[in-house]
C-alpha cells in the first residue's frame, strides 16, 4: 500500500517544509542519477540508501519533521526531500491519490484525542489559555485556486498542507509554540464548520470570556470614549484644547490595557489629528477627523449589536509571536511623516499575508528631509532602498496581531537581504491580484472599512497589469490618476498624491506607467465604485520602481488626464460628506448661521439621486441642530456619517 501522504506533497509543500533551494537541488541530484535505493518496510516507514553511505528514513504516520538522516544537517536536508521525490517518482505509475483541491475535507475534522496524541498534551493546553480569552481567526477552505486550508490567527498563519495529516502543517510561528498554534487553527475550523460550512472564507471568533455575551448586552467598554469623543463633535477641532486631547490619549491607553486595541488606536489618531490642527501642522485633514469620530461610534454599536467583539473592538491575542525562519517578499515602501519626523513602512509579503516593517526618523531644525534622502539609509544591514526591491530571510523577527514585523536588534547577522528578482510571479493568490473583478467581489464580501480590524497593510496587494489605458494628472488636487487593466479587461484606477516629503513621487510612476508595467504593488481599495490601488511599487522589464524614494522635485511636467464621464452620484456624496465633516470641524455648537441651509440642500441632493436613507440622516442632523440638545447633535451626525462612509465605500 502506497503513502498517500508522501504522494500528495507538491513542490510548494516541500518548500514550506523545508525551502526552496534544498528542493531544486534534490530534484537536480535525483535527475542526475544521484538518487536513493528506495526501500518500503512492512509498517509502511520509507527508508532511502545513498551510495556514499547516508541513510534516510521517513517514518510511517509521522511528517517530515519525524524523518531521520546520518547526514551532518540537524534539520530539513536534500537527502529527506530527495527521498520523498524519489518514493514519488517510483510510484507514479500508481492512480494518484484525490488532489488536495479536489477533496472536501476541514482540519475541524480532527477531534482533541487526535491532536493530543501527534502534538502533545502541553500544545492543547496552552492553547485553552487562549480558548478562554477568545480569540479571532480568519478561515480559507480549500479550493481550486488554493488547496490549501489556512488559518489567519492574529499573529501566526496555520496551513494544512496534505488533507486529514496533522503531521504536514507549515506555520510561521517558532517550534516552541508550533504545536499550540496548529490546535488554535483546528479549533477555528471547527467554529467555522458550525457557523458557515459552505463559506470558502469565514471570519470566526472563538472562546472567549463566560461573561461575554452578557457584557455586551450590557456595554461595550466605550462608553466613556464616546463621551470625550462626544465633546469633540460639540466643540469641534477649532475650539477643542489641550485638555481634551490629553484625555483622549489616556483613555486610548486604557482602551489598550484592556485588551480593545482598534478603538484605542482610532482614539489615539484623533488626539493626534486635534494636536496637528492645534499646532497648524499639514497633516490636519477634517475629513480623517470626521471618520475617525464615526469609527468610534461605528465600533460601539457593532459590538453592542452583536458583532464579533474581538474582531470590532480587537484581540485577546498576544502582542507579538516570534516567528521560525522566514522569507520575505518586498513589496514596496510608503514614506510619510509631519514637520518633525519622517517615516518609512516597508511592506513584506510572507505566505498568504503581507508584515509591515516600520522605521521613524527625527527631522533636524531647518532640513527637508525627501524620501531619495532617507533611501540610503541602513535598515537590516542594507540600505532602505535596496530593502523595499528585495527577499529577506530571516531567523529572529517577530510578529505582532497588527501584522507589524520586527528584527531583533544586534541579531541582523541571522537575516539575510537578497535581490527580489521574479518573487512577484510566485506570490500565492492571495496576494496577487489577476483577476480584478473577482477581487472585487472579495472586497464586496469584507465588512465595512469602520468597523474591520485595524491591521497593517489588511489590503495590500500585486496586481498584474495588461495594459496601461489613460494617464493624466489633476494639478488642483495634485493627484496622479492611471486606468490600468487585467487580462480580461477589468480597469481600477492607481491614483496617487504629491507630498512633499516625497517630491519625486509622482514623476517616478508617471515613468514606471509609461515603461510598460508587469505589476503594481498598492493598497487596494473601493471609491466611487470602481478599484483604486494606492501604489508602493511598480515592476517593469528593467526591475522595480518604488516612487517613494525617487529623487527629483516634482518640476517635470505632466499631461493632464484624458476626459472621464460625470459621476453625479459620487460629486452628491463628496459634497454631503464634506458638508458634516466641516461640523464636526467647527463643532456642533458652534456652526454658523446658514450652515442648516448647507444641510438642507445635501440632503435634497442625496434623495434626488436615490440615496433617501442617506437623504433622512442628513436630515435628522439638520433638524437636531435646530432643536439644540447635545446628545441628539452628536447621535445623528454619528448617524448621517456612518451612512455616508459607508454608502460611498460600498456604492
Amino acid at each position: 500500500m502506497s503513502r498517500a501522504d508522501l504522494l500528495a506533497l507538491t513542490p510548494d509543500a516541500l518548500a514550506a517544509l523545508a525551502n526552496r533551494g534544498l528542493v531544486k537541488r534534490a530534484a537536480k541530484d535525483l535527475d542526475a542519477g544521484n538518487g536513493p535505493e528506495v526501500t518500503v518496510a512492512a509498517d509502511g516507514g520509507v527508508h532511502g540508501a545513498y551510495a556514499d553511505g547516508t541513510r534516510t528514513a521517513l517514518p510511517a504516520g509521522a511528517g517530515l519533521e519525524a524523518a531521520t538522516c546520518t547526514c551532518a544537517a540537524p534539520s530539513a536536508c536534500r537527502h529527506r526531500i530527495c527521498l520523498v521525490l524519489a518514493y514519488q517518482r517510483d510510484h507514479a505509475a500508481e492512480p494518484a491519490p484525490e488532489a488536495a483541491g479536489a477533496e472536501i475535507w476541514s482540519p475541524g475534522e480532527f477531534d482533541d484525542d487526535a491532536l493530543a496524541r501527534v502534538l502533545g498534551q502541553r500544545a492543547i493546553t496552552a492553547a485553552r489559555r487562549t480558548f478562554r480569552a477568545g480569540y479571532a481567526a480568519r478561515v480559507h477552505r480549500p479550493g481550486a485556486d488554493d488547496p490549501v486550508a489556512r488559518v489567519e490567527l492574529p499573529s501566526c498563519t496555520v496551513r494544512f498542507l496534505v488533507p486529514k495529516e496533522l503531521g504536514y502543517v507549515d506555520t510561521d510561528a517558532v517550534a516552541a509554540v508550533r504545536g499550540e498554534v496548529t490546535v488554535l487553527a483546528v479549533w477555528a475550523f471547527r467554529a467555522a464548520d458550525e457557523r458557515a460550512p459552505g463559506d470558502a472564507d469565514v471570519r470566526v471568533d472563538v472562546g472567549g470570556r463566560a461573561g461575554a455575551a452578557a457584557e455586551g448586552a450590557g456595554g461595550t467598554g466605550l462608553e466613556g470614549v464616546l463621551d470625550l469623543a462626544g465633546q469633540v463633535l460639540l466643540e469641534g477641532a477649532a475650539h477643542a484644547g489641550p485638555v481634551l486631547s490629553t484625555g483622549l490619549r489616556r483613555a486610548a491607553a486604557e482602551l489598550a490595557a484592556r485588551d480593545l486595541h482598534w478603538p484605542s488606536a482610532a482614539v489615539d489618531e484623533l488626539a493626534g489629528q486635534l494636536d496637528a490642527h492645534r499646532e497648524r501642522r499639514a497633516d490636519h485633514e477634517p475629513g480623517r477627523l470626521a471618520a475617525l469620530l464615526a469609527e468610534v461610534h461605528a465600533r460601539h454599536r457593532a459590538a453592542l449589536n452583536g458583532a464579533p467583539r474581538t474582531q470590532v473592538l480587537g484581540t485577546d491575542e498576544s502582542a507579538e509571536t516570534p516567528l521560525r525562519r522566514v522569507r520575505l517578499a518586498a513589496l514596496g515602501c510608503r514614506v510619510g511623516g509631519t514637520a518633525d519626523t519622517r517615516t518609512a513602512a516597508v511592506y513584506l509579503a510572507h505566505a498568504d499575508t503581507v508584515l509591515v516593517l516600520k522605521r521613524r526618523w527625527a527631522v533636524p531644525d531647518g532640513e527637508q528631509v525627501t524620501g531619495a534622502d532617507l533611501a540610503a539609509r541602513k535598515i537590516l544591514g542594507t540600505s532602505l532602498r535596496g530593502l523595499a526591491t528585495a527577499n529577506v530571510v530571516s531567523e529572529t523577527a517577530t510578529r505582532s496581531a497588527g501584522r507589524v514585523v520586527r528584527v531583533a536588534p544586534g541579531r541582523v547577522a541571522k537575516t539575510t537581504v537578497t535581490p527580489l528578482g521574479d518573487a512577484w510571479d510566485g506570490l500565492p493568490p492571495a496576494l496577487l491580484v489577476r483577476d480584478l473583478a473577482a477581487e472585487g467581489r472579495a472586497l464586496d464580501a469584507l465588512p465595512p472599512r469602520l468597523v474591520r480590524p485595524r491591521v497593517e497593510a489588511e489590503l495590500v496587494r500585486v496586481v498584474a497589469v495588461a495594459e496601461v489605458r489613460d494617464v493624466g494628472y489633476h494639478p488642483g488636487d495634485q493627484r496622479l490618476d492611471a486606468v490600468v487593466a487585467d487580462g480580461a479587461g477589468t480597469t481600477a484606477v492607481v491614483s496617487a498624491d504629491y507630498a512633499p516629503h516625497r517630491p519625486g513621487a509622482l514623476d517616478a510612476l508617471a515613468g514606471a506607467l509609461a515603461a510598460g508595467p508587469r505589476f503594481v504593488s498598492g493598497a487596494l481599495r473601493r471609491d466611487r465604485g470602481g478599484l483604486v490601488i494606492d501604489p508602493f511599487a511598480v515592476m517593469t522589464g528593467d526591475g522595480v520602481v518604488v516612487p517613494d524614494l525617487a529623487p527629483g522635485d516634482g518640476s517635470a511636467a505632466l499631461d493632464g488626464p484624458s476626459a472621464r464621464p460625470p459621476d453625479p452620484l459620487g460629486a452628491v456624496l463628496d459634497a454631503a460628506l464634506a458638508v458634516c465633516a466641516e461640523a464636526a470641524q467647527r463643532g456642533l455648537l458652534h456652526v454658523p448661521r446658514g450652515f442648516r441651509d448647507r444641510l438642507d440642500r445635501a440632503g435634497k441632493d442625496l434623495d434626488r439621486i436615490g440615496l433617501r436613507a442617506a437623504a433622512a440622516s442628513v436630515a435628522g442632523l439638520a433638524a437636531a441642530l435646530d432643536g439644540g440638545d447635545p446628545h441628539r447633535m452628536t447621535r445623528t451626525w454619528a448617524d448621517a456619517h456612518i451612512r455616508l462612509i459607508t454608502t460611498a465605500e460600498l456604492r
